[in-house]
């Protein structure tokens, strides 16, 4: 359900996006390149240019709470596609984070996110991701314990997965660019 709201709550909203996007969401002019190039749209509930016409007339809502946003593969066909040069894939990340600080995301993306934050946490923790660590963390906040466990087994068996965690060399910084994106500064 969206709710309609004034015409200044809109504009705040379009306009915050495009402060965190560096770009004017009215450079799209809705030609669809982006749409058709895109390999995720079978998937999506809005069309990447759909999502781009709702941050446009400041649909909060329809923008941060669509599943698309969770589902786009940040493969930037979309960015590359566009004669504007509007980078749409910058754009989903925007809007990921927006719906993240909002608490704002369509319901089928929960597991998207919640492997989402695994994956962050782990790349905060060491440097770059650990797999069983990540994976760990996600089945234990998606409740899917045992999906996948045969396979898992088999990957530790052939060595692909490594138990212990293993930290790169520049950790910290990694840590700090985590520190500081939280507190809304530039990495």
């Amino acid at each position: 359900m969206i709710r309609i709201t004034s015409d200044a709550t809109q504009a705040a909203f379009r306009r915050d996006v495009e402060e965190r996007l560096g770009q004017k969401v009215s450079g799209c002019y809705q030609c669809g390149k982006c749409t058709a190039g895109c390999p995720m749209t079978p998937d999506m509930d809005l069309t990447p240019n759909q999502v781009v016409h709702a941050v446009q007339l400041g649909l909060r809502e329809r923008a941060l709470g669509c599943k698309t946003i969770w589902v786009c593969a940040s493969c930037e066909t979309c960015s590359t596609r566009c004669p504007k040069e509007f980078d749409i894939a910058r754009l989903m990340d925007v809007l990921r984070g927006m719906s993240l600080a909002d608490g704002v995301a369509h319901e089928d993306a929960r597991d998207i996110i919640r492997f989402h934050k695994a994956f962050l946490n782990s790349v905060r923790r060491h440097g770059r991701p650990n797999e069983a660590e990540m994976v760990a963390e996600y089945k234990l906040r998606s409740g899917h314990f045992f999906q996948d466990a045969v396979n898992a087994i088999k990957m530790a068996v052939r060595g692909k997965i490594k138990p212990v965690p293993k930290s790169i060399a520049g950790a910290r910084a990694v840590r700090r660019i985590f520190e500081r994106t939280q507190q809304g500064r530039q990495p």
